[in-house]
């Protein structure tokens, strides 16, 4: 049987997007490969495919390497919907469950078996390795998430360098690695870990043009989140993320008092809770998951209509990872962040602080930079998410960027303000102060601490006071954020300590005026208020079922019901049922018999067999 016959009649879907096809084909071949695909283009299927392929050809069973335990449960669900033969060893099962998976791996009626790399690398079941090896019933191994082997990734983990045995031990058997987020130094470190100097390299394009990109200044983040939720996404999926336990819990808290269901998620909660609470919103419509990067990789939910960030991630290669959770399904979604000043000193000073050596903080600044520079930018902030992993784009005009063109100004004069306040402050007092006091100073604030320290008297005061504090502050986050600035952490008697601003070189060429400093007019409220009105009317792509008629929008709910019952017995998300999509054109199309319905894409065999008939019955129903 060939890949496409596998793709249709397995999977139900009429044929391969992208470059999938040619990874299938070299992978299924027994080749070695890196594929870089971005989160929603459908990477599972690049290996899924190839192993059904081998196992079918006699090559035995495929090992799947995944990081996260509710991963793999949904997709060994899901093959098993599709009548494959596919098995989870993890943690969640007791021995007898356990020793029952080893039984049938070691008979050969396992198409694919999921493991987490702590468990692959274990003297156990390595030996089970040996024994499949030996018989010649090992296929492929496919390493998912695996920017994981990197220490240059967003979201390293030590167990995964240990997956270098799969290649010294077994040499003969193809691997594919697997990721959706790696800049070039991340993919030379996987390829180095993993050993795959030899391996083909996949890179698919990283543009998610259904992914509608914001990044507003932040105000009041929770009152700004609120409004985005309430005016955009009511009632709809989605995910955002905190930088601390405590602020997901109070966020949470505050969005469930605001009528928007929300669940908190954060690695200091119990397990069992943890889990409850991502088995609901994986199984539920319309819930708001507020969480640490803790939560989110291997979310295979299709239907999450927006991430939002209240905090500035630590690098792009996170954001794109994060956002791209949002619109799974290919329908139009949002990636929404508030940013402001104190997430730029944050962030500098979490790098500046950690014990990590000087090579590895000159790898993080330089990836936050970049994060920093799409954040600022006034122009298309696809392009620049893109061009950061090497990839050309035009403008997408699906950015706020592009969709509501913003006003610049030129903010070099008030730079080199800031910068001398900044410089003659320290000066006469022979200590570094913080932004809100340098902030009086140049606006002609007369505070206390000011007339303490005698800086009413210095030449900068008040020569500021033209500039209304928003302006400075966005100032003062585009110097921090280019390095022109710096933040210098001041401990004090109690133990705590507070920021400071210090000039660095790099400040220089802004004071003598040959670095000029553009930046984006900033909004007040009731402006930025409009303009969000007027976006949230401007007409977006339909929804999965928007363009049904009212007849066809009926099946539509009653089909969703009926999938609702069977997830439910089988202890399943709705999606790996059906997904949203292929309900609308069940709805829409309404067939009669089961060869029209075999027609209708994400309907395999399989599924047309078990659940054919009932599905016709609903429709007929209505």
């Amino acid at each position: 049987m060939s890949d496409l016959s596998i793709l249709q009649q397995v999977f139900g879907y009429p044929s391969f997007r992208g470059a999938q096809a040619e990874i299938v084909a070299h992978v299924a071949a027994g080749g070695d490969a890196l594929v870089l695909m971005p989160t929603g283009a459908g990477k599972s299927l690049c290996y899924q495919v190839p192993a059904i392929a081998r196992a079918r050809s006699g090559h035995g069973t495929t090992l799947v390497v995944s990081p996260l335990i509710a991963l793999m449960h949904d997709q060994v669900g899901a093959l098993r919907e599709l009548g494959v033969a596919a098995e989870l060893l993890n943690s969640t099962l007791d021995a007898a469950q356990a020793a029952e998976v080893e039984r049938r791996l070691l008979r050969g009626d396992l198409t694919l078996l999921y493991a987490a790399p702590e468990r692959v690398t274990t003297p156990r079941f390595l030996a089970l390795l040996d024994t499949l090896h030996a018989q010649g019933r090992l296929a492929l191994f496919a390493i998912d998430e695996a920017h994981c082997v990197s220490q240059w990734g967003h979201d390293f983990r030590p167990e995964y360098r240990g997956l270098s045995v799969l290649h010294e031990r077994y040499a003969g058997v193809p691997r594919v690695a697997l990721t959706a987020t790696a800049d070039a130094l991340t993919r030379a470190d996987i390829i180095e870990r993993l050993q795959l100097e030899d391996a083909r390299l996949f890179v698919s394009s990283f543009d998610r043009p259904n992914i509608r990109y914001t990044i507003v200044e932040k105000r009041d983040a929770t009152a700004q989140l609120v409004r985005f939720i309430e005016r955009e996404h009511a009632g709809e999926a989605g995910i955002v993320y905190c930088q601390s336990r405590r602020k997901v819990e109070e966020l949470a808290d505050t969005l469930c008092r605001h009528g928007i269901e929300a669940l908190p998620y954060h690695a200091g909660l119990p397990a069992e809770v943890r889990q409850a609470h991502q088995d609901r919103f994986l199984r539920e419509d319309g819930l708001v998951m507020v969480a640490t990067v803790a939560f989110g990789m291997g979310i295979d939910k299709p239907d999450v209509r927006f991430v939002a960030h209240v905090d500035l991630p630590k690098n792009i290669e996170g954001y794109y990872q994060e956002t791209g959770r949002a619109g799974r399904d290919g329908l139009p979604a949002d990636a929404w962040m508030a940013y402001g000043l104190q997430d730029v000193v944050n962030q500098r000073r979490m790098i500046d602080e950690s014990p990590a050596p000087d090579e590895f903080k000159a790898v993080l600044r330089g990836k936050l930079d970049a994060l920093l520079s799409l954040a600022e930018s006034t122009d298309c902030r696809r392009v620049r998410l893109l061009a950061y992993f090497g990839e050309s784009s035009e403008p997408c005009m699906n950015c706020d960027n592009c969709l509501q063109p913003p006003t610049t100004w030129d903010g070099t004069e008030a730079a080199r303000m800031l910068l001398s306040t900044i410089y003659r402050v320290q000066q006469t007092s022979g200590m570094a102060f913080g932004a809100g006091h340098i902030l009086d100073v140049l606006r002609g604030k007369a505070t206390d601490k000011v007339q303490q320290h005698g800086h009413e008297r210095l030449s900068t005061f008040g020569i500021g006071a033209a500039y209304s504090e928003p302006q400075l502050r966005a100032v003062l986050r585009q110097l921090l954020a280019t390095g022109a600035l710096a933040v210098q952490p001041v401990a004090l008697a109690s133990g705590r300590s507070f920021d400071t601003l210090v000039l660095t070189e790099a400040s220089r060429a802004v004071l003598r005026g040959e670095r000029p400093v553009r930046l984006r007019e900033v909004a007040t409220a009731s402006a930025a208020g409009a303009r969000r009105r007027e976006r949230a009317a401007t007409p977006r792509v339909a929804a999965a079922a928007a363009a049904l008629d009212a007849a066809a929008q009926a099946r539509f709910e009653a089909l969703k019901a009926w999938r609702a019952d069977v997830a439910r017995e089988h202890q399943l998300p709705a999606y790996v049922i059906f997904h949203d999509a292929t309900l609308a054109a069940i709805a829409e199309r309404c067939p009669a018999d089961l060869e029209s319905l075999a027609q209708i894409s994400g309907i395999g065999s399989v599924k047309l067999e078990r659940y054919g008939a009932a599905l016709i019955e609903v429709c007929r129903a209505r």
